[in-house]
């Protein structure tokens, strides 16, 4: 009998086409026209198929504002975003392309309104997934939090290395550094946070674009000659990036990484040029 074993990133990307779901210990609020409308103790986070983050789903006796029919699922991209040669559904793919069956649905508080979608999967009788960006505010406990619900499979790690790291964009330098912070954040590719002082800052533009993670916190960006938004930087993150703070990363799909002397392969994620 031959020993063998599996790749544990491999078992959550089988599951990618499945429903899945995980209950969550956490007290889950939500605001909408400037009221609470929801308020469990008993939530889920729940992930469609194609998925890669979770979205909350609540009993429906926890959402206090009127629950009525919605107007239909939304087509699915044409082009969907892609993590190594899997196609995937980021927060980019609005939340009312759904994947399970189901009956979509508006939560409506006054003139407000938020999408919501109650599932046909017996096993989350009772539950509606609920639009995490179409309602004004979510708190985990007493926690703001943005972007989307929290993952409890994924987590940032940050390293300090004293890796050699350059990086180029059509054979120009636009930084070097040999105190790298390396931020691990699977199953994206590692990020590789630099200090301003080793990047050409001269080379690059601030612009207004802005997102929001989760874990780090709000980034700003900047371009560079013809390749707009290719790097960004947290000037003030969440706690648990705390230590990556005005550092700046470059967006490892759009340039060329050199580390230790090894020209890194640009990896396919939901952030590569579609």
């Amino acid at each position: 009998m031959t020993a063998g074993s599996t790749r544990l990133r491999d078992v959550f990307m089988r599951e990618l086409g499945a429903l899945r779901h995980e209950p969550t210990d956490k007290r889950i609020r939500a605001e909408l026209g400037g009221d609470t409308v929801v308020d469990s103790r008993r939530a889920l986070l729940v992930w469609e198929p194609k998925r890669i983050v979770p979205t909350y789903a609540v009993p429906e006796e926890d959402i206090d504002a009127e629950i009525a029919a919605g107007s239909g699922s939304a087509a699915a991209p044409a082009d969907a975003p892609r993590l190594g040669n899997r196609p995937v559904y980021d927060p980019s793919v609005p939340f009312a392309v759904h994947t399970a069956e189901g009956e979509p649905l508006v939560v409506r508080r006054g003139e407000r309104r938020a999408e919501a979608f109650r599932p046909a999967a017996e096993v989350l009788a009772g539950y509606l997934f609920l639009d995490f960006r179409g309602f004004d505010a979510w708190y985990e406990e007493a926690e703001r939090n943005v972007a989307h619900p929290r993952d409890p499979f994924h987590r940032i790690d940050i390293v300090h290395s004293s890796r050699h790291v350059r990086v180029e964009l059509d054979g120009e330098v636009l930084a070097e550094s040999s105190s790298p912070y390396l931020l691990f954040e699977p199953p994206l590719p590692v990020r590789y946070y630099l200090p301003p002082e080793d990047v050409r800052t001269d080379r690059l533009e601030p612009t207004d674009t802005r997102s929001f993670c989760a874990y780090k916190g709000e980034a700003s960006y900047l371009s560079a000659p013809g390749e707009p938004d290719v790097a960004w930087r947290y000037p003030a993150p969440l706690r648990e990036a705390a230590e990556v703070a005005d550092r700046i990363a470059f967006f490892n799909e759009r340039v060329d990484l050199v580390v230790d002397g090894e020209r890194l392969e640009r990896p396919v994620t939901p952030w590569s040029r579609r």
